[in-house]
């Protein structure tokens, strides 16, 4: 079950995604590249704070040749 409304500053994953620009896999990938950490939430239903998703938006770089970068409109 989604939240209702997350916790105020927070975002869900795919709330984090939409915010981003980029489909809720890659906010787990980040999650697991370490470049954005979870605030809270349940281990299914995580939360992220609005800054670290906007700052790993900046900070995520391709890590493969041929690997598709983030766009920052």
């Amino acid at each position: 079950m989604e939240y209702v409304q997350p916790p105020a500053g927070t975002l869900t994953t795919s709330l984090a995604a939409m915010a981003a620009g980029v489909q809720p896999a890659t906010i787990r990938d980040w999650v697991r590249r370490g470049i954005l950490t979870r605030c809270g939430g349940t281990p299914l239903r995580p939360v992220y704070r609005i800054e670290d998703v906007k700052a790993a938006r900046a900070a995520a770089k391709p890590t493969r040749p041929g690997q598709r970068t983030v766009q920052v409109a």
